[in-house]
């Protein structure tokens, strides 16, 4: 067995991989071995098929799992000895030689990988991002206010009387736009680190590994649409990853823990549910943590809880007042 490397640009590689035969033949004499143990064939005892019937009906099968198995440990273990930072997983390359599969034979096996880019960034006091402080429109005032008369005017409820409806109304609106603010002031950190960091992504590669990762579950045209929204989002990813290390950060159980519950807290409330019983919420929490993909969407949030709240308390955050409507235009 012997595996090259070619570099191809400064993120891009082209991984040639040669199997001989003796890498791969004492797998497939093993797996026929076990086939011809377990394999039912009429006219014979259960073991005692010949083994070359076992050969020209499982040999291919055999041969093909044998050489796969070389193919994914030799990778591994390349990629493990050189350190390689990689996005995503090596695919097969365009330049794939054609494979005759026959037993005794040498393979040759091409793939294409790209390296993630090195994240040099730092955060220091003398970044200065805008935080927003949003002042309510007369219009946007008396919109609510009509849609709340309204409401219960539809209701046959009884009016709040007109002070208090006002009152209700400066308190929901400051609640909305402080949120608001909230959420713009993270985006617009995670921007400022993204375009700080300045990282190039080898486009083309991801591209074909988001189709073939997504295994037809998404089209190149879906791939081609969203692609802009996806690069930024994974930009980010490498600038938080980075800086969770740099900060020293590491996201524990008890942190999964405490974000899963404060989301089904936030789920139940959302539905005008309060005082959850704790055993109803523990459950919840249980069932959610099962879940791998729920645990990989908590433990980016509790990342980005823990780096944002760290770089919020290091640089400079400007305040600056701005209507809703200037805002929204943003």
């Amino acid at each position: 067995m012997n595996l090259t490397k070619k570099q191809i640009d400064d993120l891009n590689l082209e991984l040639t991989l040669e199997i001989a035969p003796e890498d791969y033949s004492e797998a497939v004499r093993k797996r026929l071995a076990e086939r011809r143990r377990t394999a039912e064939f009429k006219g014979f005892r259960k073991g005692m098929v010949p083994a070359s019937l076992i050969k020209r009906v499982y040999g291919e099968q055999a041969l093909a799992d044998a050489v796969n198995e070389v193919i994914t440990s030799s990778l591994d273990k390349y990629i493990e000895d050189n350190q390689l930072h990689l996005l995503g997983e090596p695919l097969g390359s365009e330049n794939q030689p054609e494979i005759e599969w026959v037993d005794g034979n040498a393979f040759t096996f091409v793939f294409d990988a790209a390296l993630s880019p090195e994240v040099k960034v730092e955060v220091e006091a003398a970044d200065v991002v805008n935080k927003y402080s949003i002042t309510s429109s007369a219009k946007e005032k008396a919109t609510m206010i009509e849609n709340i008369k309204k409401y219960y005017a539809d209701k046959k409820e009884e009016a709040k009387s007109d002070e208090e409806i006002e009152k209700d109304v400066t308190e929901r609106l400051k609640e909305e736009h402080r949120q608001e603010a909230d959420w713009r002031l993270s985006k617009d950190i995670r921007d400022f680190y993204v375009a700080k960091a300045g990282l190039v992504l080898p486009e083309a590669f991801l591209k074909r590994w988001l189709l073939a990762a997504n295994q037809g579950k998404i089209t190149a045209e879906d791939v081609e649409k969203d692609f802009p929204g996806f690069c930024e989002d994974f930009k980010w990813q490498l600038v938080r990853g980075h800086l969770m290390k740099q900060f020293g950060f590491t996201v524990e159980h008890d942190d999964i823990y405490e974000a899963a519950k404060a989301y089904v807290t936030y789920q139940y409330a959302m539905y005008g549910i309060g005082n959850v019983p704790e055993d109803m919420i523990t459950e919840a929490v249980a069932n959610m943590m099962k879940d791998r993909r729920q645990l990989e969407r908590l433990a980016e949030q509790v990342e980005d809880r823990k780096v944002l709240d760290k770089i919020k308390e290091t640089i400079t955050i400007k305040d600056k007042k701005i209507s809703s409507e200037k805002f929204r235009e943003l």
